[in-house]
């Protein structure tokens, strides 16, 4: 039995919102309606309840954001391994230690960008 949790939260409308510009919003997958309260502000209303799918909705979203970080953590290692390849000055140890932070980042950012595809797949198809 669910316990009936219902919750608002205050939010911009547009649903493409970003927060510093890379990571979207924890509400992403959420239904939003317009507040006539307040201009241009929207209501998200959460009730676990009556669509048990706003928990999932919810998960994706953060699952979304923590998927971006780990974006972003796999270009860091691509530019940190360029950095070694660059200094390594021809040392076999070297740039071998450089080519696989370089392969094994590009692998991870690989990893990363589909995962992303893959959650926000899920989430639009859940949305609905």
């Amino acid at each position: 039995m669910f316990v009936q949790l219902v919750s608002y939260f205050a939010a911009a409308c547009d649903k493409g919102q970003l927060f510093l510009g890379v990571f979207p919003v924890w509400y992403k997958y959420l239904p939003i309606d317009p507040d006539p309260k307040f201009i241009d502000s929207c209501k998200i209303m959460i009730d676990f309840s009556s669509n048990p799918n706003d928990f999932w909705l919810i998960g994706l979203g953060i699952v979304d954001i923590l998927l971006r970080v780990a974006g972003l953590v796999a270009v860091a290692f691509v530019v940190y391994g360029g950095f070694m390849y660059m200094t390594s000055q021809g040392e076999p140890d070297k740039t071998s230690k450089a080519k696989n932070t370089l392969l094994n980042s590009l692998i991870g950012l690989t990893i990363a960008i589909m995962a992303t595809v893959i959650v926000s797949f899920v989430g639009s198809s859940l949305q609905k």
